[in-house]
């Protein structure tokens, strides 16, 4: 059954038309995910689809009595209302309270947040999921959401994805969450030059398929290339025999030349070389860290020995409110321990890419931004200025001299990157850069961590740049200590679901609970606290587990340190052959203290 149909639809803001002649249609069922550059017209698309936005020309036909719920960027949340009214309305509590349903997503979206709390109390990120929680909760044709996944964790975004998947309700979702758009999406619809591109599949089947009509659009213009320069040579034969030409032949040559495909405008990262790191980059020793200062807020750290080598490539995940951007600051500099010792690296070139957009000066131009770090720089063999540099990450023409405060988010996410690389640093802070950032970016974003070599910690939601920028995931799991997780996010997900990972601020709350647990199980005689071992086996297996993390930390040292050599022994084959062979060995042995730590972490439930 079609639900909503646009029949030959416009719209433009000035002189330049976001849709152009757009003719599509939504059937009951399909989960359709919408993607395309920042400003390309994905908002204006959606906001027609749901009613919102009367388009210059066209129709836009809905279904009778179709509903239609959406959630959009913002929200209109009344602050003096409580969470409870704005979720469940009028809902009595004995009907919202038996319904599995309406429990689900109260508890996976709204399981921190105080119903009683007035909205105007509530962070960005928890009135984000307040408004998405109402939306869920309510039975609709059609959803129709705008980046949902926007200050959601890792756990709420895989719980969310499910969730939209299991609903028979159709679905159209704008989102840069490539993941996400892979687990919820069996179309994509692709917004670029006024039009709509449309494609069957997710995300990668998009990917596919985009590269299969690239192929066989190359293939097309090597064939049209080619009849061109025949038909150039044909009229290029002489004044006595150009006059004589059919005029239709004539008028071919020229509807050819008249097609040449303008320059594709790309938005792209240089590399930039990186320093070169010495063995030490970042060593924890016996470090406490309070998230709010010494002794002020949730306790993140306690007493924790951690190192981070050169050539890492780690992914910090864990909760919100967990202590990752916290931990970040401490490598930063900008905080300091409560007590212990941060060992930092003297060749470590630091940049620090946090949430804040403030150190930017809004009354700076974008060109005097960037030229205040440097004006210009030697990448290979060719000098580059600043000027150029911007144009090639998208800011062209008049909009270098455009004001750093007229930005939008994603503009200004993009010249801070710039300005962080082109201070040639080599170990990099990134917390969530992907914010604000469409597809196109990230993709440049990526080929230039993937080529990178110095040492990157990176926090981030989004599942898909996370997995495919990292080597490894580190967890902050509300125990007060970093713990390496071989099985990634999938075993973060997994200890979330048994309850074994929490937020800073709700193990700190914990502590004194537990402590009273432990004590009433002992009198009660239980003497058992994992699945059916005794404590002392307990303990044992814990034991066991922290031998192998420090074993395996010692193996990433050798292999940080191997990597370097083989850098060094370039030019000789027999050394780097050796270095090689003993890279396979250490790589080998990894893999298997790994599968011996996962076995023992099932012993232990975790």
């Amino acid at each position: 059954m079609n639900l909503v149909n646009l029949e030959s639809v416009s719209h433009s803001y000035g002189p330049k038309p976001l849709l152009s002649d757009v003719s599509l249609g939504i059937e009951a069922g399909d989960r359709i995910g919408v993607v395309g550059r920042n400003g390309g017209g994905k908002t204006t698309l959606i906001s027609v689809i749901a009613g919102d936005l009367k388009p210059n020309g066209g129709r836009v036909t809905h279904n009778r009595g179709l509903q239609v719920g959406s959630l959009s960027q913002g929200d209109d949340l009344d602050p003096s209302r409580p969470v409870r009214d704005i979720v469940l309305g009028e809902r009595p509590e004995h009907e919202w309270a038996g319904d599995a349903g309406i429990r689900e997503i109260l508890a996976s979206l709204l399981g921190d947040i105080d119903l009683t709390a007035l909205a105007g109390s509530l962070s960005g990120g928890e009135r984000r999921r307040t408004a998405l929680a109402r939306l869920l909760i309510d039975e609709h044709d059609l959803i129709i959401l705008d980046e949902p996944t926007n200050h959601l964790d890792i756990e709420a975004i895989d719980w969310l994805a499910r969730h939209l998947a299991g609903r028979r309700t159709a679905l159209v979702v704008v989102t840069h969450d490539r993941w996400f758009l892979d687990a919820v999406s069996t179309r994509t619809w692709e917004v670029v030059d006024g039009t709509v591109e449309r494609y069957e599949g997710g995300y990668a089947a998009y990917v596919l398929a985009k590269a299969e009509r690239a192929r066989v659009a190359a293939a097309s213009e090597a064939r049209r290339q080619n009849l061109m320069r025949k038909e150039i040579a044909w009229l290029r034969r002489g004044p006595p025999a150009r006059t004589s030409k059919p005029k239709f032949r004539i008028d071919a040559a020229q509807a050819l030349i008249a097609d040449e495909p303008p320059a594709r405008e790309s938005v792209e990262l240089v590399k930039f070389a990186a320093a070169r790191l010495g063995r030490t980059v970042y060593d924890l020793e016996d470090v406490t860290l309070h998230a709010g200062g010494p002794g002020q807020g949730p306790l993140v750290l306690d007493h924790t020995t951690w190192q981070f080598g050169p050539g890492d490539r780690v992914g910090l995940i864990g909760v919100n409110g967990s202590g990752k951007s916290s931990l970040l600051r401490l490598l930063a500099g900008t905080v300091h321990p409560d007590s212990g010792r941060l060992v930092r690296g003297k060749t470590v070139r630091l940049a620090h890419l946090s949430q804040e957009l403030g150190e930017l000066d809004p009354d700076r131009r974008v060109l005097e931004t960037v030229e205040e770090v440097r004006k210009f720089i030697q990448v290979g063999k060719k000098e580059w200025t600043a000027s150029q540099l911007l144009e090639r990450l998208g800011f062209k023409g008049d909009a270098q001299w455009k004001v750093v405060g007229d930005l939008s988010g994603g503009e200004r996410r993009r010249l801070q990157l710039l300005r962080l690389l082109m201070d040639d640093p080599n170990v990099l802070l990134l917390d969530e850069p992907t914010n604000d950032l469409d597809i196109e970016t990230l993709n440049e974003l990526e080929d230039l961590l993937d080529g990178w070599p110095g040492t990157l910690i990176l926090v981030s939601h989004d599942r898909y740049f996370l997995e495919r920028v990292t080597d490894k995931t580190v967890a902050l799991l509300g125990d007060h200590r970093l713990s390496m997780l071989p099985g990634g996010v999938d075993e973060y997900l997994s200890r979330r679901a048994s309850g074994a990972a929490l937020s800073a601020r709700a193990a700190s709350g914990a502590v004194s609970g537990a402590a009273s647990a432990i004590s009433s199980t002992s009198s009660a005689g239980a003497g058992e606290s994992g699945p059916g071992l005794s404590a002392r086996e307990e303990r044992d297996l814990r034991k066991e587990l922290s031998r192998l993390e420090r074993q395996l930390q010692k193996l990433d040292g050798r292999q940080a340190k191997l990597h370097a050599s083989m850098a060094d022994a370039a030019a000789d084959y027999g050394r780097l052959a050796s270095l090689d062979a003993e890279l396979k060995e250490i790589v080998a042995e990894k893999d298997a203290i790994e599968s011996e730590w996962l076995e023992l972490a099932d012993r232990l439930g975790e």
